[in-house]
């Protein structure tokens, strides 16, 4: 997992051969017109979410973890709060592994909390449990999907 402020991206960019691209269209990019939803940068490789989700309170939020793709999170309009556990650590999935969302909660407690404020990311890779949207009122976000190296 990595938290840093956007500014530092590019100490991050070799970590992954997609990234430099990722973090270019965050930069590049007219943030506040994006319309909601995917936006394709790579098939299968690079996907852009413009999500705008209610937000949940931390009871409510169920660690996921992902084979195939790195999750960079990147909150747009307002302060966003994630819990984090080792993958290897979780014992008690809510359901089975979805292939083809590439998705699978579980029910376990988190072992820390954060938050990441507009102006930073947040970078989970498939070893790191994660719940994200925590808080009150609606965000305006980024997910961008990375696929592994």
């Amino acid at each position: 997992m990595i938290i840093a402020s956007l500014s530092d991206s590019f100490r991050y960019e070799t970590l992954n051969p997609l990234f430099k691209r990722a973090f270019d269209f965050v930069r590049e990019a007219d943030l506040d017109s994006l319309e909601p939803g995917p936006h394709v940068l790579e098939e299968d490789a690079l996907i852009v979410m413009v999500n705008e989700p209610l937000m949940k309170k931390p009871e409510k939020a169920r660690m996921e973890v992902h084979d195939r793709f790195i999750d960079i999170h990147v909150p747009l309009s307002r302060e966003e709060g994630f819990t984090w556990k080792n993958r290897a650590d979780l014992e008690t999935p809510s359901e089975p592994f979805h292939v083809e969302k590439d998705a699978q909660h579980y029910d376990d407690a988190a072992d820390a909390s954060f938050v990441v404020k507009p102006g930073q990311f947040a970078v989970f890779f498939p070893e790191d449990a994660h719940a994200g949207c925590i808080g009150e009122g609606t965000i305006r976000k980024l997910v961008i999907k990375v696929r592994t190296a």
